[in-house]
Order: C-alpha cells, then structure tokens, then sequence
C-alpha cells in the first residue's frame, strides 16, 4: 500500500548533514526520507509526554552546543530560569562542542517553559528531556 506523502524541504548545516548520511549508512535506514521521519515522530512523542505532565516535576535537561557560539543567549536561559534550575554540568566534548547536563524541579508549566526557550534557540544542536515526576510526600 503506497501511502499519500507530501515533500517538504529541509536546509540544514553541512555538519549535521554529514551526520545524517553517517547515520542511514551505520543504522541501515533506507534514505534521507525515513531518517527524518523517524526524527519527526521521537519529537513528537517526547512533546506529547511533556505537555501531559503536570504538577512537581525532576527532570535532567541535556544540551549540546557547538563551542564558541553565542553562549550568552544560552546563559540568559538559565539565569531566567534559575528558580527551578539546582545545578548544572558544563563539559568540553569532542573539540568543537560543549555539552550540559541541566537538572530541574519544579512546576511542570516552567520546565515546558525551560524546554522550549532551549528547542527554539538556533545555537542549539541537540535537547534531550529526562523526566521523574517527583513522588508526593506522606502526610505527616
């Protein structure tokens, strides 16, 4: 059954590019095509759980960044965000990337906030959300 598709066009850095083509090659995806449409539906399932959650919420925030880009947009971020932000983890990977490990707890509503400020920032090359919901406390 030949399912109705609709091209679309992608620009993307040739960096990111040469990862892709490494990725359909090491992965045995069958083209361009299916890797996107995979990527597509990881988003969209992740932004699915993360718009249901509600209340307390744990969670690590990861980001990758290519070193030297404009890191106070990134730092504005967390500054604007430090009220649910406990710690975070700066780290030096390959030579031309940063790497941070975010951990938050708070309200479910900022850390959508938090997330999103990340996913539409352009200096960022890759998010990833590792969500605990917090457990409630016995009453006393």
């Amino acid at each position: 059954m030949v399912r109705d598709m609709t091209v679309i066009s992608v620009s993307v850095p040739e960096k990111l590019l040469e990862r892709v083509e490494n990725s359909i090659r090491e992965q045995g995806f069958a083209n361009r095509s299916e890797i996107v449409r995979q990527a597509l539906r990881a988003f969209i399932m992740e932004s699915r759980s993360l718009r249901e959650l509600e209340g307390e919420i744990a969670a690590s925030i990861t980001i990758i960044y290519e070193r030297g880009t404009k890191n106070e947009q990134i730092s504005e971020i967390q500054h604007s965000f430090g009220d649910i932000i406990s710690t975070y983890l700066h780290a030096h990977i390959e030579e031309d990337y940063c790497l941070e490990v975010i951990v938050v707890k708070g309200e479910a509503d900022n850390l959508r906030k938090l997330v999103e400020a990340f996913r539409t920032n352009e200096h960022i090359d890759q998010i990833k959300v590792s969500i605990l919901k917090t457990p409630k406390r016995p009453m006393p």
